[in-house]
């Protein structure tokens, strides 16, 4: 919790992939996004809002108050996660494959 108590952060390795407001009613969750789909993601759903306190351009934040579909949040976490990773260095990435790291049901 580099944050604070307030906010969870989910890390792949050493990079940040996900922050949760866990004691927020809806709980939020920012995500990072590839700039087209942020803008589109945030036409498509009103609780999808530019990422709070984050680069508005790259993270999404995601009030989860069941008005997206499971299916689409569980695809937005697995596009940052991949997002994140698809930036590490070579190196990071064998480590990553080295621990058995999933991408979209395929082994790195």
């Amino acid at each position: 919790m580099p944050f604070g108590p307030d906010t969870l952060v989910f890390k792949v390795l050493d990079k940040i992939f996900a922050l949760v407001a866990w004691q927020e009613d809806p709980l939020t969750i920012s995500l990072k996004a590839d700039p087209i789909d942020a803008v589109i993601l945030r036409k498509q759903y009103g609780a999808i809002t530019p990422g709070y306190h984050l680069n508005k351009k790259h993270w999404n934040t995601v009030r989860l108050d069941d008005s997206i579909p499971d299916n689409e949040v569980r695809r937005m976490i697995d596009e940052s996660y991949t997002l994140v990773v698809e930036k590490m260095t070579k190196a990071k990435q064998q480590q990553l494959k080295r621990i058995g790291w999933q991408n979209n049901g395929e082994t790195a």
